[in-house]
């Protein structure tokens, strides 16, 4: 399998998949991207592509300045999240493990910003931000999301998408199965090719016959 990192994203990564602007937790597990031909893409597959997926969405001021530490959390709770989610759309048990870290995400950020005083300026407050305390708000928003979409009125339309080998996942728009129009264009096209191929039902064997008498 060929990987490759966000650098290539505007040239191979699809737009995203239904649902994913309102819900940043479907964004960060669709950042894992399956391609046609064993290709795969990682948004958050180094440092400076994680720094940039979280401050495109809002979730870090720019410069942030990622370290690898922190990128691999991000990654980590990815896996974690893709994890809830298959259980969801396969009707399966929540795995621990997954709820686990969702459950540790949500609780290790602040909840309030801090008491502070300037000598010029007086009391004020304000939420610290040190590199790993604004990975840990980012950490929190993208579980709290994540515990909203899997619980709130959109878990019933969460659908994985249905065209191989793509791995994202979807809120689902009526019959709608496909997280865009290239992997629709693409299952459609699997679909057709494998009508062409199959072998004739086993009643029609030897039946050419009957179809030039006219």
């Amino acid at each position: 399998m060929r990987f490759m990192t966000g650098s290539v994203r505007d040239e191979q990564a699809p737009p995203p998949a239904p649902g994913a602007e309102q819900h940043p937790a479907l964004d960060l597990a669709n950042s894992a991207v399956a391609l046609p031909g064993g290709q795969f893409i990682d948004l958050l597959g180094t440092p400076a592509a994680a720094d940039r997926w979280l401050v495109e969405r809002g979730l870090a001021p720019a410069g942030t300045d990622l370290q690898e530490t922190c990128a691999a959390r991000l990654r980590s709770l990815r896996e974690e999240v893709r994890s809830l989610l298959a259980s969801r759309v396969g009707g399966h048990p929540a795995p621990a493990a997954a709820l686990t870290a969702v459950n540790d995400a949500l609780t290790r950020a602040p909840a309030a910003a801090l008491l502070h005083w300037h000598p010029e300026h007086g009391l004020y407050r304000a939420a610290s931000h040190p590199t790993t305390q604004i990975v840990e708000h980012a950490l929190a928003a993208l579980a709290a999301d994540a515990a909203d979409l899997l619980t709130g009125p959109d878990a019933d339309r969460l659908t994985a998408c249905g065209s191989t080998p793509c791995n994202r996942y979807l809120l689902r728009h009526g019959r709608r199965h496909w997280c865009s129009t290239r992997c629709g264009d693409r299952a459609r096209a699997a679909r057709a090719y494998a009508r062409r191929t199959a072998p004739p039902p086993a009643g029609r064997a030897g039946g050419g016959v009957a179809d030039t008498g006219s």
